[in-house]
């Protein structure tokens, strides 16, 4: 499903850090080395059907 933030996410924490994400490998591979994180927020998004909600993203 395809969406647009509309807003700025908000609420913003770690959940994951260095070797405990999952896809740290291919991050690296791609983007090169960092301090990776995973992160979660709360933004409010306009969905492909037009509707209008507030989500937590990761």
């Amino acid at each position: 499903m395809y969406f647009e933030i509309l807003g700025e996410i908000t609420e913003i924490e770690k959940i994951a850090v260095g070797p405990s994400i999952r896809e740290l490998k291919r991050l690296r591979k791609q983007y090169g080395e960092g301090r990776w994180r995973k992160l979660k927020g709360v933004a409010t998004v306009k969905l492909g059907n037009g509707r209008i909600r507030t989500v937590e993203l990761h």
